[in-house]
């Protein structure tokens, strides 16, 4: 897939609005009960990019990088303010803010990913796009060094340990996270006096699996 490796740029993110979405198939049987069913395993996240242009000099920076992405061409990393670190939005990151899995003495690769709880349901997200030098790592309580003990591909979120964890041990991580997205449209149109008269350009952006 067609990937940049560069974060659309975080103030200008900063105000968006979107979040995630689902795909649900409603169908009404004769006796008015429901069936509901997914296509979806995971859902999929939809911004608004124009609502954090502030200035100008904003919709300029917002036109080279969507020239240097070719449109719809090349996705590219996206921080979502209301959810990108597995700890609360006032937490700092902690190695053992999620359980990402159980080893079972043969694997010594573990896909990143964060947990969502509401009551007893549990959903797991995986994570692809994991910052640079934010991931931290344990083992069963203990934490673990990036470049001693264990390597990031911040590219694919997968973790790789030098030596394979013990059957049994809970793997816990902690980090910063981005989105992968492409932007949703090969048009950004713009006018400098509906612009300063309070109107911002609508620039959808949409999440791709990775």
């Amino acid at each position: 897939m067609s990937f940049h490796e560069v974060r659309f740029p975080a103030n200008l993110s900063f105000g968006s609005v979107g979040g995630p979405e689902r795909r649900t198939d409603v169908v009404t049987l004769a006796n008015g009960f429901e069936e509901r069913n997914t296509p979806w395993a995971h859902s999929r996240r939809r911004y608004d990019a124009g609502v954090g242009m502030r200035s100008l000099d904003d919709i300029e920076t917002l036109i080279a990088f969507f020239e240097a992405r070719q449109g719809q061409l090349y996705g590219f990393r996206w921080k979502d303010w209301s959810d990108y670190k597995t700890c609360r939005a006032s937490a700092e990151v902690d190695y053992r803010d999620q359980v990402i899995a159980v080893a079972d003495g043969k694997a010594s690769a573990f896909q990143l990913n964060k947990t969502y709880v509401s009551g007893d349901v549990h959903y797991k997200r995986p994570i692809t796009k994991p910052v640079l030098g934010t991931v931290r790592m344990g083992i069963e309580g203990d934490e673990m060094h990036e470049g001693v003990h264990f390597e990031v591909d911040t590219a694919t979120g997968i973790v790789t340990f030098d030596r394979i964890p013990d059957a049994g041990r809970e793997i816990t991580a902690g980090f910063e996270f981005d989105v992968p997205v492409r932007f949703d449209t090969d048009r950004i149109q713009t006018s400098m006096a509906s612009f300063q008269a309070g109107d911002v350009p609508n620039v959808p952006v949409v999440e791709v699996r990775v």
